[in-house]
């Protein structure tokens, strides 16, 4: 599943060649086909990602929110029209550009009241300018979930996903299995601002890269990673563990992140 990045990335391309236009709007799978009569012809106003959610805007308040999922895929290119490359569900076109949306699993048409109850119920997003950290850190600091669970809780702090929640934590020292209530504010302060430097990071170069001092240089960087499915920790030499956290596989170093228990 594409992490917050991901999203913000494509958020930001597409506002860039969408906003302002009419588009066309169509779904060559046929899936959408009630969706995309509804929005096309219609002024897209915006595009904003709010964590895994990417949302086009469009005037009299309608929008299209879409969410990859594990599966879903998106391809840009300029016109000329390309015959669409597998069951493309919507289709988006300017007058210069398409994008292509493949196999997500949410694609809909909202309005108002609907858009206001996603962003209602998504938390506080560390690429959003109008996030507020303290609303995570009072759901964090009243939870006895794991803190691993909770900051991939969309619910809770909205963006982070598999890798950036194993790399952030690593990072500042603190096991994947403490409690939220364990959560004193400034490990909290540590682990907000880490996040968001780090994905600010992966949005400037399309990529994952958390080691340090990694990708500050380059204008293209390759994937990089601290201990996220690595066997041994670069500052200490020790084993990583490995584990799951529902459903999902995490990693620690038991030595730079002492447990809890």
């Amino acid at each position: 599943m594409p992490e917050g990045h991901t999203i913000h990335r494509a958020a930001i391309d597409h506002h860039k060649v969408l906003a302002g236009d009419k588009l066309i709007i169509q779904s060559p799978q046929g899936r959408f086909a009630e969706g995309s009569q509804h929005l096309s012809g219609k002024l897209c106003t915006a595009v904003e990602a709010f964590g895994k959610h990417l949302v086009y805007r469009f005037e009299a308040g309608d929008s299209l929110h879409i969410h990859l999922g594990l599966f879903g895929k998106i391809r840009k290119h300029k016109l000329p029209l390309k015959e669409p490359r597998g069951a493309v569900r919507v289709r988006l076109i300017s007058g210069t550009h398409v994008i292509d949306i493949n196999g997500p699993s949410i694609c809909e048409v909202l309005n108002i009241e609907e858009f206001t109850k996603l962003t209602a119920r998504i938390g506080p997003d560390v690429l959003r300018s109008d996030a507020n950290p303290d609303l995570a850190f009072k759901k964090i600091a009243k939870s006895k979930s794991s803190i691993g669970s909770l900051i991939m809780n969309q619910s809770v702090m909205a963006g982070i996903g598999n890798i950036y929640r194993t790399e952030i934590l690593w990072r500042q020292a603190v096991h994947p299995e403490t409690l939220g209530n364990n959560i004193d504010r400034q490990t909290f302060d540590r682990i907000w601002n880490d996040a968001k430097d780090l994905l600010t990071l992966g949005v400037k170069h399309n990529a994952i890269i958390t080691k340090r001092g990694a990708g500050r240089f380059k204008s293209k960087c390759r994937e990089d990673f601290n201990i996220f499915a690595k066997e041994t920790c670069p500052d200490c030499k020790g084993e990583i563990s490995r584990f799951e956290i529902n459903g999902r596989r995490a990693f620690v170093c038991e030595h730079c992140q002492p447990s809890p228990f």
